[in-house]
């Protein structure tokens, strides 16, 4: 580990808000990131880990604390128990975009329509991230982490961190504890060998524009999405500010099949896999300040939160009077940082967002990233 002069969290997160925290560390190797988060949990000090910057939504006030830069990377092939399938395990601090790339330039299945999506792969799990109705828990296998409490190194499978839309018992929200206070040091996918994939799920075949079950190569998906995302300002560009952002900042709406057949028909809508924790927008009627406990059900749909937006009265490049925050000009749900914009400019316009919204539909949507000294 090596202790560093505190950099303004502004100039590392892609949303661009923050001042310097108390304390800052970087971490190039595994046993210097141990070294960091051990030595930071002795001294009782407040505390959070920084990847890629691209999830974190910080305040304006420095952050009484220690932040620690996670710099580690590497990526290593196993063998799967599966026949026709590979496992590859990366360290927290390795480029996700980066990893899906070498995956599908090594032909292996599984990651390609996360391609393009900022951070890095020990984030991934902790916001269970996805796209296009791919998601990292239908590959993921394990993780390796540090707990807080012991401090001591252990491999937790999959399915004992609570993965859902959008979360895991790792990820604040809404400023509270998680269920389960550690960092993930690796990360461990299992994918399909296989240079050439049918598409199947409906986003992903919508995104692409397919219309035949003909095999498609992943060098070619991933370069479909990469020019989807890159149209709708979903890939960092310093010289774009609709790119300066969280990407998506809130999620798509998952209710009840029932609340769904009371929007307008034209509200674009995917079903969820039964198995698929999520965590249900719900009226504001019956929103009592808690976050909604996960649920399941064959009858959940997901429904498109920029549709709900736009239809809302908010549309593309809006801003409110005065302000350096602006809704992209290229996708309805992403807000973003025209240059100089304060957190509280920020939290603004999403409160704002979110209450015609809910005027609207009656729905409350949640905000995707994680809240570091802000509320909304």
């Amino acid at each position: 580990m090596q202790e560093i002069d505190p950099i303004r969290l502004a100039d590392l997160t892609t949303l661009r808000t923050g001042a310097a925290p108390e304390r800052m560390q970087e971490a190039t190797t595994t046993a210097g990131l141990v070294e960091a988060l051990r030595d930071t949990w002795a001294r009782g000090d407040e505390w959070f880990v920084l990847g890629g910057g691209s999830n974190l939504f910080v305040g304006d006030e420095p952050f009484e604390g220690t932040v620690i830069r996670i710099r580690t990377t590497g990526i290593e092939e196993l063998p799967s128990p599966h026949a026709g399938r590979i496992r590859l395990r990366a360290q927290a601090g390795h480029g996700w975009d980066d990893f899906v790339a070498y995956a599908v330039e090594h032909g292996y299945a599984g990651l390609e329509a996360m391609s393009g999506i900022p951070g890095t792969v020990g984030a991934a799990p902790v916001q269970n991230i996805g796209a296009y109705g791919q998601e990292v828990q239908e590959t993921l296998v394990e993780v390796e982490l540090i707990d807080e409490s012991t401090g001591e190194i252990s491999t937790v499978p999959a399915a004992a961190l609570g993965l859902g839309f959008r979360t895991s018992v790792l990820k604040h929200h809404y400023g509270s504890e998680p269920q389960r206070r550690a960092v993930i040091l690796s990360v461990t996918v299992d994918l399909v060998v296989t240079p050439e994939r049918i598409v199947r799920g409906e986003q992903l075949r919508r995104a692409l524009g397919l219309d035949s079950d003909a095999p498609v190569s992943l060098s070619w998906v991933r370069e479909r999405i990469l020019a989807t995302r890159g149209s709708k300002g979903m890939l960092l560009d310093e010289n774009d500010p609709d790119t300066h952002g969280v990407g998506s900042f809130f999620q798509n709406a998952i209710v009840p099949e029932s609340v769904a057949r009371a929007l307008p028909p034209e509200c674009p809508r995917w079903p969820v896999a039964p198995d698929l924790d999520a965590i249900t927008i719900i009226p504001l009627a019956n929103y009592d300040g808690l976050v909604p406990a996960p649920r399941r059900g064959p009858t959940d749909v997901k429904v498109s939160a920029a549709w709900l937006i736009e239809h809302a009265g908010i549309r593309k490049g809006f801003r409110l009077p005065r302000s350096r925050a602006a809704v992209s000009t290229k996708h309805a749900l992403a807000l973003t940082n025209r240059g100089g914009a304060s957190a509280a400019e920020v939290a603004e316009l999403a409160r704002f967002i979110q209450s015609r919204v809910h005027a609207e539909f009656g729905l409350v949507l949640q905000p995707e990233p994680v809240l570091v000294g802000v509320e909304l």
